[in-house]
């Protein structure tokens, strides 16, 4: 069953199964990386990162996790403390691994607000199983979270919606060959689904799926994974010196090359240890490269994989104009009384926040900031409102900042 998000199909031993959950993960040791992702390959997409800075640039670029499992001598617990203070993405949960489960390490866990905490070799309970309870706990906030601002009698008004079946259904019908075209060249250029979909809360709450053309391959990581074996093994004889011995042929004959280091506890040569470094970078500098399709990134820098929005209006599930649809995780932070009334409003594609930023000149907005604009497009939108941020909108495409 798909709880949330896109799924993703694997091949594991000759078999199909669908990644249902999307998990950042931290580890400076990429070997416990690939123990992990062959583990759960089953039910986890794994993006791979060996320091907290690469996956804050991930979260930053809206990838879209269900949660973060970061080891705490990877810089796991500083990353837990920058996440809970986001204002982004505050709500991810947040599994912390330690190399041994201990009462200090649950402390430290519950201490800095972890929604749980493992050891590196997950003998200690069922990882999936918190997974699946993270993401339904995520749904019944939503749950009572629509109850509560159905209350408040969010409708779109009939003029809204006039001007959205209109003015969408026109685009659509004009854009059709770009459709088709970039369909059939998503295709063709790799496996997969045509459209990307993740889970978004709009108006009243309601959670819908909102649609991208598709511009990263489904199977990432089991490619990340042999193009490691591949770079990381195609000289086994340095590899395997590295992890029995760390000394070098020079060394064990007796004639030291350079001098001795200690790294991670263990004595090896520094020869060998350039060599180390240097096999990781190597993995590392193209270790994105097999996320994003060829035509994936022309798509995105273009702007054209955001086209099939327009499908989310004609459903209904969103306006042009209104408050930002947002990820699950960020909407649960807007469940309290005075700020769950932006959902009150329409959801759109563009909307009050973006264009008051764009006048004012501002490089960034607070999350106060973006919320009492929210707040005060749901309580007083109306066709001259809508109208004039449309007009503000246009002028900002054609600046390089994406509102």
């Amino acid at each position: 069953m798909e709880l949330a998000g896109t799924t993703t199909e694997t091949v594991t031993a000759g078999k199909t199964y669908v990644a249902q959950f999307r998990v950042i993960y931290v580890h400076h040791n990429f070997q416990e990386y690939l123990r992990f992702t062959e583990r759960f390959a089953e039910y986890l997409q794994v993006e791979y990162f060996d320091t907290p800075a690469g996956a804050l640039e991930a979260l930053k670029e809206n990838y879209p996790a269900d949660v973060i499992i970061a080891h705490d001598g990877s810089g796991g617990v500083e990353l837990l403390d920058l996440i809970r203070n986001s204002a982004g993405f505050g709500n991810i949960p947040f599994v912390l691994l330690v190399d041994r489960l201990s009462r200090q390490a649950i402390d430290v866990a519950r201490e800095r607000n972890a929604d749980d905490v493992f050891s590196v070799n997950f003998d200690d309970g069922d990882l999936i199983t918190r997974i699946k309870y993270f993401k339904k706990r995520q749904w019944y906030v939503a749950n009572k979270a629509s109850q509560k601002i159905g209350s408040q009698g969010h409708k779109t008004p009939l003029w809204k919606r006039a001007i959205d079946v209109a003015t969408t259904g026109t685009a659509v019908i004009l854009l059709l060959p770009v459709f088709i075209i970039v369909a059939i060249l998503i295709k063709l250029d790799s496996k997969g689904p045509v459209f990307y979909k993740s889970k978004r809360v709009g108006s009243g709450y309601k959670i819908f799926d909102l649609y991208k053309f598709r511009t990263m391959r489904t199977d990432a990581d089991q490619l990340i994974r042999k193009m490691a074996a591949l770079n990381m093994y195609s000289k086994a004889e340095p590899v395997s010196q590295i992890e029995t011995q760390g000394l070098c042929e020079d060394c064990l004959a007796g004639n030291q090359c350079k001098s001795l280091l200690f790294h991670d506890g263990k004595e090896i040569c520094e020869k060998l240890y350039h060599y180390q470094k240097e096999q990781k970078a190597a993995f590392m500098k193209f270790q994105n490269d097999p996320r994003i399709t060829r035509l994936g990134s022309f798509l995105r820098n273009s702007s054209i994989d955001e086209l099939p929005q327009l499908l989310n209006i004609l459903k209904g599930d969103m306006s042009l104009v209104g408050n930002r649809p947002l990820p699950l995780y960020e909407a649960e932070k807007m469940t309290t009384d005075d700020k769950i009334l932006r959902f009150a409003g329409p959801a759109g594609l563009t909307g009050l926040w973006q264009v008051t930023k764009r006048g004012k000149g501002k490089s960034d907005m607070t999350e106060e900031e973006r919320t009492q604009l929210d707040i005060t497009y749901a309580r007083e939108f109306s066709f001259k409102m809508d109208l004039e941020i449309i007009l503000k909108t246009f002028p900002a495409l054609l600046q390089s900042e994406n509102v």
